[in-house]
Order: C-alpha cells, then sequence, then structure tokens
C-alpha cells in the first residue's frame, strides 16, 4: 500500500511537471509563430531588486540632470533680464539726450559762456547717469565702412571723393546700446 501511494504521487508529480513544459512549449510555439522568441527566465530576488536598483539610479540621475541645466537656463535668462529691465525707459529717454546733443551746439553758437557751462553740467550729469545704467554710445563716424549689423542706412548719397564710396558719409542720428544688445541703431547716411 505504501508503495502504491509513493508511485501515485510520484505519477501526480510528473503529471503536474508535464503540464508545466506543455503549458511553456505551447507558448514558445505561439511566440514563434508571431515572429517573437519567449525566454523563460526566473530572476532571483537579489537580481530583480540590483536591476530595480539600476533603473531607478538612471532615472534620479537623469532628473537631476534636467533640473541642472533647467537652473543653468533660468539663472542665464535672469541675467540678461536684469541686463536689459531698464530697456524701455532708456529707449524713452534718448529723444531727451538727442535734445541736449543739439541744444549744445545751438548754445555754443550763441557765445554765452555762462549758459554753455550750466546745460553742459547738466547734459554731463544726464550723460553720467544714462551710462551707469548700462547705455553705451555705438561708435559711427564719417570714413566709416558700413555695416549693417550696426547701423541703419537711410538714403545713399553720390560720395563726394572715390574713397568714401560705399562707406558712411554722415551721421544723422546716433545709435546706443545696452550692455552688448543695440536699442537703437545710429542713423547714416552712405555714398555710392
Amino acid at each position: 500500500m505504501k508503495f502504491k501511494n509513493i508511485f501515485k504521487s510520484k505519477n501526480t508529480m510528473n503529471a503536474e511537471n508535464q503540464d508545466k513544459e506543455q503549458e511553456i512549449d505551447d507558448a514558445t510555439l505561439e511566440a514563434n509563430a508571431n515572429g517573437e522568441q519567449l525566454i523563460v527566465e526566473e530572476l532571483s530576488v537579489e537580481e530583480q531588486l540590483t536591476q530595480d536598483l539600476a533603473a531607478e539610479k538612471d532615472k534620479f540621475i537623469r532628473l537631476f540632470a534636467e533640473f541642472e541645466n533647467y537652473k543653468r537656463r533660468t539663472a542665464k535668462e535672469r541675467i540678461d533680464l536684469f541686463k536689459t529691465a531698464n530697456q524701455e525707459v532708456l529707449l524713452a529717454l534718448l529723444p531727451v539726450l538727442d535734445d541736449f546733443d543739439r541744444a549744445m551746439i545751438e548754445i555754443s553758437k550763441s557765445g554765452d559762456e555762462s549758459l554753455l557751462k550750466g546745460v553742459e553740467l547738466i547734459h554731463e550729469k544726464l550723460k553720467t547717469t544714462l551710462a551707469s545704467k548700462g547705455l553705451e554710445g555705438v561708435e559711427v563716424k564719417a570714413g566709416d565702412s558700413f555695416d549693417a549689423d550696426f547701423a541703419e542706412a537711410i538714403t545713399q548719397i553720390p560720395a563726394p571723393s572715390n574713397d568714401l564710396k560705399g562707406k558712411i558719409v554722415d551721421v544723422v542720428e546716433k545709435g546706443y546700446k545696452l550692455g552688448d544688445k543695440i536699442i537703437r541703431f545710429p542713423k547714416v547716411v552712405i555714398g555710392q
């Protein structure tokens, strides 16, 4: 009797193993029919945890790098914003500065030294204040070669001499820049 029970239990275990193997073979056949290959691999708990840890580390490193790039980009944008924050106010003051320049020329023609000295002081104070806020003049003068990146040609006239062809003949309006950015291009006349 004992012999029969052992024999029966061995047969039962063999039948179960055969059923499992048949299921795996059926799955392999189905996968091969679909053009896929099924690899049955059992991972130990340690291997699974190691793989999960590696995946999480990779995700963390990528997220950290993305955050560092974000911080760097926003810091650069903030610095650029601070550099050009005064741009609208300075643009509004440029016509006043132009009027001061014209007034200086006319007052110097009048010959009144005390009036000229007083207006010069106010003019210099305004220029110094604007320069402290980052405003600089764009240096172009008659005789310089014309560069469309730094000046705006408003007209062309016949060149008074051959050496002024394609060059600046006259500066009609001064140009200004704020930091590295030109906020108003100088208006020039070029010779042809």
